[in-house]
């Protein structure tokens, strides 16, 4: 079974007829419409099909749909997909609204670095919203990682001075910080980012630094609007895209790497520490198409 089979099922291809008409465009456009991508991403879709079914001569439905994956692929193709930790240690910030599955994130992805033989520290510098370090902590524990945390209410650029000083002291692989998730107030959030950054840069220079964004992918476009915002107030590296499973359907993730540039770096499909894996574009495709 692939990873992405328990993406939702939306059957792009399935009710077509055998023959490369208008009306298979048509209705290839209003499918993807269908599945998140948005009116804009769908357009350019099918005409990029239209493009290469010419180019390449294409005449059967089956050779289409290959085609739409290449052409799929080729859309989430907006970056490196592998995270950057090319220094001791690496820093790995993570943003994004509450709800998401951030903090579970940064536990799976602590887990799967662990097991790859790295030493992780967790900085929980979320310390707005009530028991996210407590959350965090469960997940250190599980992954057999060790976590920096203050009180409730603490600055979270001073957990984050007494992470990167651990992470010195302590011979860190990667540092991932859990941050704030909210966006109430773009300048507020910026404020925030820009001083955990300003600390980031001084006790750890020349660090390798990621930005990532975690989007519910069950928010259709609405996560595409977050995405926006949050690329505006703090820049971001790439995206994980969690909750693949159940009634997302998926097609965002093309209109993100399309419209923002930026690449899908993580994708989750479910809660297991297993279900979150790095992205693969064309695994992707196969599902969706």
């Amino acid at each position: 079974m692939g990873f992405f089979d328990k993406l939702k099922k939306i059957n792009i291809f399935s009710s077509f007829g055998s023959e490369l008409t208008d009306d298979f465009y048509d209705e290839l456009e209003e499918s993807l419409i269908l599945a998140d991508t948005g009116m804009d991403t769908a357009l350019e879709l099918v005409e990029e099909l239209r493009r290469r079914v010419k180019d390449e001569r294409i005449k059967t439905i089956e050779e289409a749909r290959a085609c739409m994956c290449r052409c799929v692929a080729d859309a989430l193709n907006a970056g490196d997909p592998a995270l950057d930790l090319s220094t001791r240690p690496s820093v790995v910030l993570f943003i994004g609204v509450n709800g998401v599955g951030k903090t579970t994130t940064i536990g799976k992805i602590g887990y799967q670095l662990r097991r790859e033989r790295k030493k992780v520290l967790f900085c929980a510098a979320d310390t707005f919203r009530a028991a996210a370090a407590d959350q965090l902590t469960i997940w250190a524990e599980r992954a057999g990682v060790e976590i920096v945390k203050q009180h409730e209410g603490a600055d979270p650029a001073a957990v984050v001075f007494d992470a990167a000083t651990a992470a010195k002291a302590r011979n860190t692989d990667v540092m991932l910080v859990d941050t704030a998730g909210r966006l109430h107030n773009k300048q507020n959030l910026m404020n925030e980012l820009n001083k955990i950054s300003r600390v980031i840069d001084r006790e750890l220079p020349g660090c390798a630094r990621e930005t990532l964004l975690v989007l519910d992918a069950t928010t259709g476009q609405n996560g595409l609007i977050q995405a926006k915002q949050f690329k505006e107030a703090a820049g971001i590296t790439g995206i994980v895209l969690t909750k693949l499973d159940g009634t997302a359907k998926g097609g965002i993730a093309i209109a993100i790497a399309r419209e923002l540039g930026v690449p899908v770096k993580y994708a989750g499909v479910g809660e297991g520490v297993d279900d979150l894996k790095p992205f693969d574009a064309m695994e992707f495709a196969e599902a969706l198409i």
